[in-house]
């Protein structure tokens, strides 16, 4: 049995949304009224939750910051080489279907409920952000010339600096 490859969850979490959200967004689109309500709980749990991945990558890119160098680009949008190529494509497959989707649909009965599928990029921005947070090879930080050692920041660097 073949391994899966890094963050392969993250990337079925992507597109499970996606697909869910496709699917009550064009069915809502057909028929507001039968199917509007679970379109707008869908699209509201997707912006929540993706909120909710967001912090949750940027917690943990605040702790990689330290020893690794990276941009915001490679993070949420999984820019240059720190990202394979297929886990690129996918993640921000997923992104552009849910932009497509998100503003086609609001677009199309936009004073009703559907326009908050234009939020559910939200949640392929944060799990994009949270594969790149987990599994992207960033590059080590260069030494910092001014400081003694290896030129890393400690945990305690802060501190040291507050209190001389």
């Amino acid at each position: 049995m073949s391994a899966q490859p890094a963050g392969a969850g993250v990337r079925r979490a992507s597109w499970a949304g996606t697909v869910v959200f496709v699917v009550t967004a064009v069915a809502a689109a057909i028929a507001p009224s039968s199917v509007g309500p679970v379109a707008l709980i869908v699209a509201v749990v997707l912006f929540a939750g993706g909120c909710a991945v967001f912090l949750w990558s940027f917690v943990i890119v605040a702790g990689r910051s330290r020893t690794d160098s990276m941009e915001l680009a490679q993070i949420w949008f999984l820019a240059g080489a720190t990202t394979p190529r297929a886990v690129r494509r996918s993640l921000l497959g997923a992104l552009a279907v849910q932009v497509v989707v998100g503003l086609a649909t609001a677009g199309t009965r936009p004073y009703t409920s559907l326009a908050a599928g234009a939020l559910v990029p939200m949640w392929g921005l944060g799990l994009s952000g949270l594969w790149a947070a987990r599994h992207a090879a960033f590059p080590s930080r260069p030494p910092d010339p001014r400081r003694r050692g290896s030129g890393l920041r400690s945990r305690d660097a802060d501190q040291r600096e507050q209190n001389p």
